[in-house]
């Protein structure tokens, strides 16, 4: 069976087991403004075992569609569509992550609770973004709400509950 084909069966038995969306409800903030502790939807769950997404299994992502391949990348508070640059999982590129951003602390915090493979359904998911070294880290011009940072890519990991 063609890989197309199998993720659209794929997608339909999720869309069976759940219906997607942001987790309601706000997430607590922590005192530097980041996003505190946050469970991971069961659908969403569900969705990554049928999928077969294993936490840690990881891609490169461009962090907002709008601002591919420039530096630095503006990223404000809330809601935010990105694109996979490298297939994860059965999920290929380019499939769009939509998620939320934070920028109250000292680094940006993205989750993802959505994804949405090209010519597919909208699949439940939980993955965050990180990049080694500290370069999520907010640039010295950001001001409050926003944040400059010198990368437009990220490496986005699937996770179990977010930290």
């Amino acid at each position: 069976m063609s890989s197309n084909r199998a993720l659209h069966r794929l997608t339909f038995v999720v869309l069976l087991l759940a219906t997607a969306g942001c987790p309601s409800g706000g997430v607590p903030l922590r005192p530097d403004g980041s996003p505190g502790p946050e469970k991971c939807p069961e659908e969403a769950l569900k969705a990554m075992r049928i999928l077969r997404l294993q936490v840690g299994d990881s891609a490169f992502v461009e962090l907002d569609v709008n601002q591919t391949d420039t530096s630095p990348v503006t990223l404000y508070d809330g809601p935010v569509e990105s694109m996979l640059n490298d297939d994860l999982g059965p999920l290929e590129s380019p499939t769009r992550l939509y998620g939320r951003v934070w920028t109250g602390g000292p680094q940006v915090v993205i989750r993802y609770y959505e994804a949405k493979p090209p010519n597919g359904d909208v699949i439940p998911i939980c993955a965050v973004d990180r990049l080694a070294k500290g370069q999520l880290k907010k640039l010295p011009e950001s001001k409050p709400g926003m944040a400059l940072v010198e990368f437009s890519a990220s490496g986005v990991y699937i996770v179990d509950s977010f930290r």
